[in-house]
């Protein structure tokens, strides 16, 4: 019984109902257009801003997906580091937060590249530095070897798990992945949105590595999709929609890799996906609005440095509420300063106190209504 697509007979060309996805494809052309077109009219310093905003959201929420909770503030700082973005703030990264920053950079940066095995390998090693995954080692920079058994993804307890998909033997990897790469570095006539769809299921399917595989999957994706809008300045997150859709995204891929080579069912909802990413982007957008709008107001202002970092702090992904002594711990301050400091920026309308209460007084920035992008 052949149980997995990759047994098919005509393995691995896919097909699709083309009528179905025209118009899904068509819209999600439109959005990507408009996006792309009114940030870039935006200056230099927001439309950097708004790249580094979606690519620390792109690389966590990748992460997340695979149950990986990454410091957002670590992830952000290596990006600007990397990209030579000047933000307030910056903080040492861990090594593995520094290697998937790579990965997505190395993706997205240099997406008129080819593909290769090597480059493969890069990705993987830069994904697990120490050659461990958790508290397993693992082949770490090339395909998996199945010494320890065919490959599987499972889920459940120990004793009760359900096996969702059973990947092909190592052996068959290097053919498979030369016709894999031949594909993906080829010209082809397909729709660059719709390789991108095509490009994750069909590596996603080869799982050519022991971990790492959906991070792969998702970065290849990404790579498609910047060639796409023909510009390395990402505007919108695929993965922080495929993130809210977890759930679906897995019964999916599960669904298609247990189907036919038909893979319509896969096209449209990865294009539904992808239209919620370009409509989700408002949100993220609209945050790089508002701290621009924020600081211009601010910039008429004497503020001493401790204020400065911290309304900085306060207008990214700030954790918690801002008591004094937070602010005196982040600031390097005593209590007293941090309490001069606060009421300083409360009696010139800057601060206020939180509405919400608590057992402490906190203290929330005074913003007004965020700019949003709308789609005609």
């Amino acid at each position: 019984m052949k149980e997995y697509i990759y047994q098919q007979n005509d393995w691995p060309n896919f097909r699709w109902d083309s009528d179905a996805i025209i118009q899904p494809l068509a819209a999600v052309r439109h959005l990507q257009g408009k996006l792309t077109g009114k940030m870039e009219a935006l200056g230099f310093r927001l439309r950097n801003e708004a790249v580094l905003e979606t690519l620390a959201i792109e690389v966590t929420k990748t992460s997340e997906i695979e149950g990986q909770m990454l410091d957002l503030a670590q992830v952000r700082s290596s990006i600007a580091i990397k990209l030579g973005i000047e933000i307030s703030g910056l903080i040492p990264a861990d090594r593995n937060v520094d290697g998937i920053v790579e990965m997505m950079l190395d993706a997205t940066q240099n997406y008129e590249k080819p593909l290769t095995a090597d480059r493969l390998f890069g990705w993987h090693s830069a994904l697990f530095p120490s050659g461990w995954s958790g508290m397993y080692r693992i082949v770490a920079g090339n395909w998996r070897d199945d010494s320890t058994g065919p490959m599987q993804v499972v889920s459940g307890a120990l004793g009760k798990e359900k096996v969702h998909y059973q990947a092909l033997p190592a052996g068959d990897i290097d053919k498979e992945m030369n016709a894999f790469l031949a594909w993906f570095n080829r010209r082809t006539e397909e729709d660059l949105i719709l390789k991108s769809a095509i490009a994750h299921i069909w590596f996603i399917t080869i799982h050519p590595f022991e971990d790492g595989n959906g991070r792969i999957a998702r970065a290849l994706s990404e790579m498609l999709l910047t060639r796409s809008d023909n510009s390395p300045r990402r505007f919108y997150s695929m993965s922080s929609q495929i993130r809210a859709d977890r759930k679906k995204y897995y019964n999916t891929l599960e669904k298609t890799q247990k189907g036919s080579l038909d893979i319509t069912e896969w096209l449209l909802w990865y294009l539904r996906c992808l239209e919620g990413a370009l409509q989700s982007s408002e949100v993220i957008l609209s945050k790089v609005f508002e701290k621009h709008r924020l600081l211009a107001n601010l910039a008429s202002e004497t503020l001493n440095d401790r204020q400065r970092l911290m309304i900085n702090k306060l207008l990214d992904d700030f954790d918690g509420n801002l008591t004094t002594s937070k602010w005196a711990k982040i600031a390097k301050c005593s209590q007293d300063t941090a309490l001069r400091d606060i009421r300083d920026l409360v009696n010139r309308n800057i601060l206020t106190k939180n509405p919400s209460g608590g057992r402490s007084t906190s203290y929330i920035l005074i913003n007004s209504q965020p700019d949003s992008i709308k789609y005609s």
